[in-house]
């Protein structure tokens, strides 16, 4: 399903070349002008195809000239000079159109169907291309240096033809982690998420509400089709939504309307009435530090969560007392008044007891870092276990142990002989890793080797703990490298082949982004991750097969594993999950065995003896869009292996 778009006028492009002149020759190449100019308007793009859309209007600039001069010298076209020049609309009119989704589509989307979209991209040069050969020059009275110019763009567009996709696994693998988690986030997942959130640009609410707009516009012109597609997008929104503190989870509607207002649906409701939050009309207004206003219910809450900044604006706040907007609570009654809307009654609050616990806890923590330094295995045992359950509660006491020098206190206790300080103090490391300068902290204190060491020998809880921090840990690129080099990798294999289900999950999230690195590769297959993957496949019962195919996609991408990988009983494996594997499995299979039938023609040629063909021709037609893909270029790869 192509990403929204507005509905454009006609352009030259859009008829059929080959049937009579719809326009005077000088109207052909003045709407060609403008169409290309349009184009050039969108300058701003989603991050995940900012780097093709600057491709993409490179060459439309480069193609300018050529219709300058045609414009400005008027020769009479022939009709394989009009042919030619109506294809070339036809192609600028959809780079347009794609130009656009870019600019103004879900970001969300943009990223789920990212594979989708650059097929869209790679169609555009296909017609540009197709418009350009045999293009009659001579005909058109153009200058030496503008053909030779176009020319040169042209052999670029062939190039760029034939170019393998540019997927950012990175990406790929975050959504799939956060899309298959159904057991509720854990702090890790959700350092996932928040990783998410900033590639996506996805973090301030003036960005989600657009995004929810956007959202919109996309079910509107779906009208009921890709159902599960959807069901994805509105499922992640709400994740982002839930990270930046907006309480609003309906994205049909943009703001939470009353049974008075449901009778006048037409009634446009000015936008500073709406709580940022809720996106709900705001009965207390009230103002923070920053100078945004908020509904004091929503905004209180924000607060009493542990947060010290401003939802909309993200700046730190200074101080957390809020003053009553009067004149916009003014301003709000007199347009109910006026337009006979009842503003929601609010909901009584609920009686509850003051949490004297929780604000003690937060008030002891430099007395209870102060005992995990203490010479008493007992008072240490109490403090870290105490502090493990305050790291968890809320962003405002990580930072409170942080400031009051919790870390180096924790990285000390990580050698601790101790199996439940270890346990206690991991995951206290892990919920701290949360936040990005938290990470610095924790790795430059030395934490790592400890780290590792707990992985390879402490007990099962710590163990997943420590495979989930050194996860947080490795989405700092230079860390990456020094978990490889200090030899996490290979208990993180241990811990795949060998760990609970919950292990086996936290290890394999963290071998995929340590697996990143290119030197990292070759350490997983030497320390056995290939047999670890397999029976990861075999084991239908841990529902990690993704995963695992996700991983050794990876992998096959670097000659020194290709050959361990590359074996026909693999092959056999992945030709079973591409006939009778869930769709998410034939999506991955389908990829490992492109990959690997690139490099390698008779593992391809192996595959086909099974009956492939059929089932790659079903895929095309009816498979998920990313297995349609992979599917119709395995068929066109099996071609030349005849």
């Amino acid at each position: 399903m192509p990403p929204p778009t507005m509905m454009l006028p006609p352009s030259p492009g859009d008829s059929d070349p080959s049937g009579s002149r719809d326009m005077d020759d000088e109207d052909l190449v003045e709407d060609l002008l403008v169409t290309v100019n349009s184009a050039r308007a969108f300058v701003e793009f989603r991050r995940t195809q900012r780097k093709e859309c600057a491709n993409l209007l490179r060459w439309l600039e480069l193609v300018l000239p050529l219709l300058e001069e045609l414009r400005d010298s008027a020769p009479p076209l022939t009709e394989d000079a009009y042919h030619r020049l109506a294809l070339l609309g036809r192609a600028f009119s959809a780079a347009r159109r794609l130009l656009r989704s870019c600019h103004d589509g879900s970001k969300i989307y943009l990223a789920l169907e990212s594979e989708a979209v650059q097929g869209r991209f790679r169609a555009v040069y296909e017609k540009m291309n197709s418009a350009l050969d045999g293009m009659p020059y001579s005909e058109l009275a153009i200058s030496d240096e503008v053909k030779e110019q176009v020319e040169l763009m042209n052999a670029q567009l062939t190039r760029c033809k034939k170019r393998a996709d540019t997927q950012d696994i990175e990406l790929s693998m975050d959504l799939m982690v956060i899309l298959d988690n159904k057991e509720g986030e854990r702090n890790a997942d959700r350092a996932i998420l928040e990783r998410l959130a900033k590639k996506l640009e996805l973090q301030t609410l003036a960005d989600l509400r657009a995004e929810t707009m956007a959202i919109k516009k996309l079910i509107s012109e779906r009208n009921g089709q890709s159902g599960d597609s959807t069901k994805q997008i509105i499922e992640l929104l709400n994740k982002f939504k839930e990270v930046a503190g907006v309480d609003e989870k309906n994205v049909l509607g943009e703001v939470s309307v009353t049974k008075s207002l449901d009778k006048c649906p037409s009634l446009m409701i000015p936008n500073d009435f709406l709580c940022p939050i809720t996106l709900a009309i705001m009965r207390d207004p009230v103002i923070v530090a920053t100078g945004q206003t908020y509904e004091r219910r929503s905004i209180q809450k924000w607060l009493d969560s542990g947060e010290r900044t401003c939802p909309k604006t993200r700046q730190r706040l200074s101080h957390m007392s809020l003053a009553p907007n009067y004149a916009l609570k003014n301003l709000i009654l007199e347009w109910c008044d006026k337009n006979k809307v009842e503003l929601q009654k609010r909901e009584p609050e609920p009686v509850a007891e003051q949490d004297d616990e929780h604000q003690r806890g937060a008030e002891d923590i430099p007395s209870l870092v102060e005992g995990m330094s203490s010479i008493h295995l007992d008072v240490q045992r109490k403090a870290v276990k105490r502090i493990r359950m305050l790291s968890k509660e809320c962003p405002e006491n990580r930072t409170l142990i942080a400031d009051s020098g919790g870390i180096p206190a924790l990285i000390g206790l990580l050698a601790c002989p101790d199996k439940k300080v270890q346990e206690n103090t991991v995951t206290s490391l892990l919920n701290l890793s949360i936040d990005e300068s938290n990470k610095r902290h924790i790795t430059k204190g030395g934490a790592l080797p400890l780290i590792i060491e707990i992985l390879r020998n402490g007990s099962a809880e710590a163990q997943e703990n420590s495979a989930a921090t050194l996860f947080s840990l490795s989405m700092i690129d230079e860390n990456k490298l020094t978990i490889g080099r200090l030899g996490g990798i290979a208990p993180l294999v241990e811990l795949l082949q060998n760990g609970s289900v919950r292990g086996k999950k936290d290890a394999a999230t963290a071998i995929f982004n340590l697996v990143l690195n290119q030197q990292n590769k070759a350490r997983a297959t030497q320390a056995g991750i290939v047999p670890a993957l397999l029976k990861i496949i075999d084991d239908k019962a841990l529902n990690m097969v993704d995963e695992a195919l996700s991983i050794f996609l990876l992998l096959s991408s670097n000659a020194a594993c290709c050959g361990e990988i590359g074996t026909t009983p693999f092959i056999e494996k992945l030709v079973r999950l591409i006939k009778d594997g869930t769709p998410k499995n034939k999506e991955c299979a389908l990829s490992v065995l492109l990959e690997l039938g690139s490099k390698n023609k008779p593992l391809l040629v192996h595959a086909l003896r099974f009956g492939l063909h059929e089932d790659l021709s079903k895929i095309a037609k009816n498979g998920t869009s990313r297995a349609q893909r992979k599917a119709t270029s395995l068929i066109q790869l099996a071609r030349k292996c005849y």
